[in-house]
């Protein structure tokens, strides 16, 4: 496979660097895959290959031999890099000679169909990537349907999302609403029970009908769910805290939550 030869002086090399520092202007859903499991992912979706970068001598695996010139195939445009230049553009160790400049789904609440038992986490303002993209990774492991995103604070593009996410960014349906009123709207069109993740004043989540269409908010890491949620008049559930600690991490309580769920629509 004969490829261009770029260093790090080629336009491709800074867009690298902008998606991975999550810098302003970058094309929009736009992120970056580094090393085998990450292409892997790439490649199962189907997702949309901006540009593939690749470097025969950081490559210990055979399998990424394999996929080098399936990702080319499948890329808008193909280069190739020196391992210098590889080490300099990848943020994680050993990438296996394989970065991606892909584009996530542009679902959308059109888009997206719910089942009738469908299961929706709503994640209102959170703030730390690693802890959305672990939701995510939930989400995709409890089979829910979507992630709603409302006061959105961090980007689903941004590099610590797709990592601790394990690369399910890709897969799990997301999608945004600039006002939380228009994804109250969506809901209460879709038929959905709407429940309120929160400690104060509420019922023991195990008491919650699960039954129908559900979708579950949960808050901020600082401030929880914001007023607007409050004023729509949803019910409160939370996990009881039998400790000191008055409340957990957000996304072991909406994994908490979504089990719950998934178990009682399914029967477990």
């Amino acid at each position: 496979m004969e490829l261009q030869q770029i260093g790090l002086r080629h336009p491709v090399a800074d867009l690298v660097r902008d998606i991975q520092r999550n810098r302003t202007g970058i094309p929009r859903r736009t992120f970056v895959a580094e090393g085998l499991y990450e292409n892997n992912m790439v490649l199962q979706t189907g997702v949309q290959i901006d540009t593939f970068i690749w470097c025969p001598e950081a490559a210990y695996s055979d399998e990424a031999g394999t996929r080098a010139p399936q990702l080319a195939q499948r890329a808008r445009r193909a280069y190739q890099v020196s391992a210098r230049t590889m080490e300099r553009l990848a943020e994680r160790p050993n990438p296996d000679g394989l970065i991606s400049i892909a584009q996530l789904p542009d679902w959308g609440p059109d888009t997206v169909e719910l089942a009738s038992e469908a299961l929706i986490l709503v994640a209102d303002a959170l703030e730390i990537p690693g802890n959305l993209g672990t939701l995510i990774r939930t989400l995709d492991a409890c089979a829910a349907d979507c992630l709603v995103l409302t006061n959105r604070r961090t980007r689903l593009t941004h590099p610590k999302v797709l990592r601790s996410s394990q690369g399910m960014s890709m897969k799990v349906p997301s999608f945004e609403f600039a006002q939380v009123s228009e994804a109250i709207a969506w809901l209460r069109h879709s038929g959905c029970t709407v429940y309120l993740a929160d400690t104060d004043d509420s019922a023991n989540y195990r008491e919650a009908d699960y039954g129908g269409r559900t979708a579950l908010v949960v808050g901020s890491e600082r401030y929880g769910v914001s007023p607007p949620w409050y004023e729509a008049g949803f019910r409160r559930i939370g996990v009881p805290m039998l400790g000191a600690a008055d409340s957990l991490n957000v996304s072991v309580s909406a994994s908490v939550l979504l089990y719950e769920a998934r178990a009682r629509k399914s029967g477990w």
